[in-house]
């Protein structure tokens, strides 16, 4: 049997990728096995020359990736754009997070904030400052999700009294209630892209995967888990 058709993701498109993936080998009888890590591990494991067929992350992150040369040149596309959301504890009351002046009093007064490793956590932090707040200063109120562990799990344990991360990362998550989409300048869309590794042995396999995973009949998808096509 031929090996698999192989990439490496961030946790934050893992789910999406997980349900569409299934669905190309079904259809095409090709096997493929992407793992979903945190984005700051991904990149470091390209970088570090595992041969992956396949790259998704953070499209800031893929465009340094392909400059450095891990990437095959011509062959990354946009794949999903994904907007942040904030989630608080199932069962308690719900902030509201109206416009940017209301969110920004949910986070100066929660004991404690969830963020991510990747881009959401720091445009999080970025804002934050802006809005005259320390989380470096401030560390035990800010706390960080360890790479591939979503910030959800932080809410749902208590860890943290507000979350912010993906809206992707929290649909469906045990013990969390999702307030809605934060309004700037909070909000940040993430743009996801994938490409080709540039050790990848399956070039010409790699590339049919993308054109499926980027197709149009992958959009309802995509919207199920939070997501917008890009």
């Amino acid at each position: 049997m031929a090996e698999p058709i192989t990439g490496i993701s961030s946790m934050a498109t893992r789910r999406v990728l997980a349900e569409l993936v299934s669905r190309y080998e079904r259809e095409t009888g090709k096997r493929v096995a992407i793992e979903a890590v945190g984005g700051v591990d991904a990149a470091r494991r390209v970088r570090a020359g595992e041969p992956f067929d396949l790259v998704a992350l953070a499209q800031d992150v893929m465009i340094q990736l392909g400059a450095e040369g891990f990437l095959l040149s011509g062959n990354t596309v946009c794949l999903v754009r994904s907007a942040m959301a904030l989630a608080v504890p199932a069962g308690t009351p719900r902030p509201d997070i109206g416009d940017g002046e209301a969110v920004k009093a949910v986070v100066a007064a929660a004991r404690s904030v969830g963020y991510s490793t990747g881009p959401s956590g720091t445009h999080l932090l970025e804002v934050a400052k802006s809005w005259g707040l320390d989380p470096d200063g401030d560390a035990p109120r800010f706390v960080q999700a360890k790479p591939g562990v979503p910030v959800a799990a932080l809410v749902a344990r208590g860890e943290a009294e507000i979350g912010v991360q993906q809206l992707s990362e929290f649909l469906d998550q045990p013990g969390i209630a999702i307030v809605g989409l934060v309004p700037p300048p909070l909000q940040s869309v993430t743009t996801f892209s994938i490409g080709v590794g540039a050790k990848s042995a399956r070039v010409e396999d790699a590339v049919a995967l993308i054109a499926f995973l980027t197709g149009p009949e992958t959009a309802e998808t995509k919207r199920r888990f939070g997501m917008e096509p890009a």
